[in-house]
């Protein structure tokens, strides 16, 4: 990456090191239920590098699927052991040395096998900032994990937003929104029937989950699906979309991938990183 951007070895290691860079307000959603996982992953277009990735380690580690953060980075996937992460953002305020969130994901998913060691692993691990790390595998079970650079609590559920129910007093003072995204998906649960039912639920627009708020840094960009029993991964991009299936069974087996592409539409004019010039990181424009 050094060599491609022609960029200083510091700043790339402060770009794609995965340790210690700050991050603005973002929103997401999480529900789990029977064999499936679903995912709004709601930030700022301009940050967004839109890039699926199927990567094997040839070395050690397991493989994965999912969209990828800062390259080095996952922000929610799913691994060969079947074990899908996903995280939500609670807070930046008073900052630690330690790992950023989609470094943390990458790590879980290349590390770990279950929900038992995703969960060790997030009590051991050095935390930079204030996110909810959600973790689900075969077994059904769904652990939250509230990490901040001073504790972490682990507690069982099927819906995340972007506040703590254990770690309270480290939440913004202005949750009006997580909760509702929150009560939404509760009020919903009992018309839910399976995985594709959930799965309309964050992306359909009308619903009251997805969100449009992609000046504010919380708009919804994609959602995503993960089943681990079938070792399949659902993706779309934006609002009132069918899904893309990814049979990752398939693509261990060493069969290539017929989708070269997912297209979307996203309602924003707010430029895409990885798709225009007049997208900038930095926030400069």
């Amino acid at each position: 990456m050094r060599d491609s951007l022609e960029w200083p070895m510091e700043k790339v290691m402060m770009e794609f090191g995965g340790y210690r860079i700050d991050y603005k307000r973002s929103g997401c959603s999480i529900m789990t239920g029977d064999g499936y996982f679903i995912r709004n992953y709601d930030y700022m277009p301009k940050t967004y590098e839109g890039r699926y990735s199927l990567f094997q380690p040839t070395d050690q580690g397991y493989s994965m699927i999912g969209p990828t953060q800062r390259i080095t980075g996952r922000m929610d996937g799913m691994n060969e052991k079947g074990l899908v992460m996903g995280y939500n953002f609670m807070h930046r305020k008073r900052p630690g040395d330690g790992f950023i969130c989609c470094m943390i994901g990458r790590l879980i998913l290349e590390s770990c096998a279950n929900v038992t060691e995703a969960v060790q692993m997030l009590r051991e691990i050095p935390h930079r900032h204030s996110f909810s790390y959600t973790v689900f595998d075969k077994s059904n079970v769904t652990y939250i994990v509230e990490a901040s650079p001073r504790g972490v609590e682990v507690r069982e559920s099927d819906v995340c937003t972007n506040h703590f129910e254990i770690m309270k007093k480290e939440n913004r003072n202005h949750l009006v929104d997580s909760m509702k995204r929150m009560d939404a998906i509760r009020s919903n649960r009992e018309n839910i029937e399976g995985a594709y039912d959930a799965f309309r639920l964050m992306n359909d627009t009308d619903r009251g989950v997805f969100s449009k708020l992609y000046s504010n840094w919380a708009g919804t960009i994609h959602t995503s699906g993960y089943l681990p029993k079938e070792n399949k991964a659902w993706f779309a991009l934006g609002g009132d979309q069918e899904p893309v299936e990814f049979d990752f069974s398939r693509w261990l087996n060493g069969e290539d991938l017929e989708e070269e592409k997912v297209v979307g539409e996203v309602d924003t004019d707010i430029p895409f990183a990885h798709m225009e010039d007049g997208a900038y990181w930095s926030g400069k424009k």
